[in-house]
């Protein structure tokens, strides 16, 4: 068996974000390989510039999730007009100016972007190979202990209770996602893990493009995943 982190993602809202379009930002019903991979980069500290860190992290992490919380899903009509002298916050710490040309900041901007609200999802994931660092222990640690504010997806969707959910041990992904006790309420829960890591009954199977080139900063490649439900808790033995 392998040990599995154990992280729960719960705020008032989520942005578990897809592809931007335009000024729409639309949602995705699991979080992206991507977005876990720049949360827990954010908790390590890394910056943007540690592309290299970050794709090998991306690349190493095997992981899934159920949703315990299904929410509701709303879209956030924002306006802004911003002057020259405008700055905004950053979660490194350094305000963000503009330097736009004079006619840049005639005009407020417009945007939308959807968000998961109430949602809670548990994340199930481990690393591969698993002696090299960081380590699942380095992980768990700067979840808990992180160098710069976290974020689910967006910076509003601040966590609002403890993202360290524990360990397991288990086979799979699947099956550490089954095995995890269910909270109250939570009953037939929707999952998603790669294919390879267990079946269920009914499941299936589609491609995914989620990961990040972080040097290049697009997304691009495709992963094989499977969804499905959730019926009871107990292990799948695959």
């Amino acid at each position: 068996m392998a040990r599995h982190l154990l992280i729960r993602l719960a705020s008032p809202m989520i942005a578990f974000g897809g592809e931007t379009i335009d000024n729409f930002g639309v949602i995705r019903d699991f979080p992206a390989l991507s977005m876990m991979t720049g949360l827990l980069a954010n908790a390590l500290g890394w910056d943007r510039a540690d592309d290299r860190a970050h794709n090998r992290l991306q690349a190493r992490l095997r992981m899934g999730t159920r949703i315990e919380a299904k929410g509701t899903r709303l879209t956030d009509f924002q306006t802004a007009q911003l002057g020259a002298a405008d700055r905004g916050w950053t979660t490194w710490g350094v305000p963000e100016s503009r330097n736009g040309g004079a006619a840049s900041y005639e005009s407020p901007h417009l945007r939308y972007r959807d968000y998961h609200a109430d949602l809670t999802a548990l994340v199930a994931l481990r690393l591969e190979p698993i002696d090299e660092g960081p380590t699942l222990n380095d992980l768990a640690a700067a979840l808990d202990r992180p160098k710069r504010p976290l974020f689910i997806g967006r910076k509003p969707c601040l966590p609002t209770t403890r993202l360290f959910a524990g360990w397991l041990e288990a086979n799979t992904v699947l099956q550490a996602l089954e095995r995890v006790p269910f909270p109250p309420g939570c009953e037939s829960p929707k999952a998603q893990w790669p294919d390879g890591e267990g079946q269920l009954s009914g499941d299936r199977m589609l491609d995914l493009c989620d990961e990040r080139n972080w040097t290049t900063g697009v997304h691009g490649g495709w992963r094989a995943v499977r969804e499905g439900v959730l019926k009871t808790p107990g292990g799948n033995d695959e």
